[in-house]
């Protein structure tokens, strides 16, 4: 059996980035070899045409399913009514702007194929993210590590 794998991208404001996000992803996933895929985009409650560009997508891809959520609740709920909607035998959880690297997907795919449950994607450089986001996100994984069984290894991007 062909496995599916679903793409869940919440989107709040991402009109300028739908076009070359679609460009890129679409043919990435097309070239990986026996698989299926569907994208759920899920709209967050935008201001600007980002909704009306997610349908426009899915009219042209059946591929692509579009969720709208009534008001702005956050990128973590959007995540969590993509993974809700989710059929996929593999989920990946990714960013319309595309600020993590899309062409790690069939690395992870390969990982996942390998017999792994769960694969996670570390950062290696933040040299781009502002010396407070560093901050925080040092934090974050401190405090949720001390707090928490389950660890999450420093710089490993989640999502809600």
């Amino acid at each position: 059996m062909i496995p599916l794998i679903s793409l869940v991208v919440p989107c709040y404001n991402e009109s300028e980035a739908i076009a070359p996000f679609a460009a890129t992803i679409i043919p990435l996933l097309e070239a990986i070899p026996e698989t299926q895929w569907e994208i759920i985009c899920v709209d967050d409650g935008s201001k600007d045409d980002t909704l009306a560009q997610l349908i426009a997508l899915a009219q042209r891809d059946p591929r692509v399913r579009v969720i709208e959520l009534s008001r702005n609740f956050g990128k973590e709920a959007a995540m969590t009514a993509g993974l809700d909607a989710a059929r996929g035998d593999a989920v990946i959880p990714f960013d319309a702007d595309m600020q993590d690297p899309p062409e790690l997907i069939p690395e992870m795919l390969a990982a996942w194929r390998a017999g792994a449950e769960v694969v996670l994607a570390r950062r290696v450089d933040r040299s781009t993210d502002s010396a407070m986001k560093r901050q925080t996100a040092l934090a974050f994984y401190k405090l949720h590590n001390a707090l928490s069984h389950t660890k999450i290894p420093e710089n490993v991007g989640i999502s809600g």
